[in-house]
């Protein structure tokens, strides 16, 4: 006697296959993007096991001889970890202090705004310096933070300093200098992700509020700070997680020999110890180490945050 056969997954494949017929050129897009990860994010991954090994350019990584945690030892003995990881630390938390509600208060004030035309005048010059480089940023704060440069020359002025002060050649100025030319690059920019989920706000909220009473100060507290919670949470999120990044670009173009003591962070610890010293699978360690950090402080974010306000990206 015949079974009866079991209806097949043809109409729904042949469904998907004329579906992404039609989406033919935003899948082939899609499908690059992946590539691209999968390449430059997932395949060098297999470099990592160098960071348990005695590696050398020379030859290759399955030849070199296994060494086991003895990278990672070494590391944590280093008598410069404990300078290392106190500048990380310092500059990037205060730079989540300080920095990360900035964008949020800037983009509430630049959504009160009455005048449209000041508003975009303002926005654009505030974003304008995130276009640029910070090879040119640097060469720009290095001018103006000379003994000739229109800093010193302006504290000389007001009497706030009776002779030029060196900034970048003092190391106890060069946290505040990283945590504000930071802010005076990313401030404009952060703030057009604010700025957009502003303006998903319904304003029938705004305009019930006014009816009922609410002045500026209330609508801000009780509509436009509740609306956003979930932006800054994810924001947030990342902002924690990334906490031992150092911005290495900034660092590399602001450090000097004399301010090295507080602008030797983990970034250049590790460039200097790869790239300048050849130590391959000693930066790799490193590298490893600060990526498992980083991504204890992603969980951990993650977790407060979905408890307080139910937000969360997984």
């Amino acid at each position: 006697m015949e079974t009866a056969k079991k209806p097949g997954n043809r109409p729904s494949n042949r469904r998907w296959l004329r579906r992404f017929y039609k989406q033919k050129y935003l899948q082939i897009m899609a499908l690059l993007g992946v590539a691209w990860i999968i390449v430059f994010n997932y395949v060098p991954m297999y470099g990592i096991i160098i960071a348990f090994k005695d590696y050398d350019i020379i030859g290759s990584i399955s030849s070199a001889p296994w060494v086991g945690l003895e990278h990672f030892k070494e590391f944590f003995e280093d008598e410069n970890l404990r300078y290392v990881v106190k500048n990380t630390l310092g500059i990037s938390l205060l730079r989540l202090i300080i920095g990360f509600p900035l964008p949020i208060l800037f983009a509430i004030l630049l959504n009160e705004m009455r005048s449209a035309l000041f508003k975009r005048g303002v926005q654009t010059i505030s974003y304008l310096p995130y276009f640029l480089s910070w090879v040119i940023l640097g060469g720009i704060l290095s001018t103006w933070l000379s003994d000739v440069g229109i800093i010193n020359q302006l504290l000389l002025k007001l009497h706030v300093i009776n002779e030029p002060i060196s900034y970048l050649a003092e190391p106890e100025y060069f946290w505040a200098i990283s945590i504000i030319s930071s802010i005076w690059k990313e401030l404009g920019w952060s703030a057009i992700i604010y700025l957009a989920a502003i303006s998903g706000i319904s304003p029938e909220l705004y305009e019930a509020a006014t009816i009922d009473g609410a002045g500026r100060f209330a609508r801000i507290r009780h509509i436009t700070l509740p609306s956003i919670a979930g932006t800054v949470s994810i924001l947030f999120i990342l902002a924690v997680s990334g906490l031992l990044n150092s911005n290495f670009d900034q660092i590399m173009v602001l450090r000097n020999a004399l301010n090295e003591s507080a602008s030797n962070v983990i970034d250049i610890y590790i460039y200097q110890t790869g790239l300048q010293s050849a130590r391959f699978s000693y930066s790799t360690a490193v590298g490893l180490v600060k990526s498992l950090i980083a991504l204890v402080l992603l969980v951990v974010s993650n977790s407060v945050t979905k408890r307080i306000n139910n937000t969360s990206l997984f």
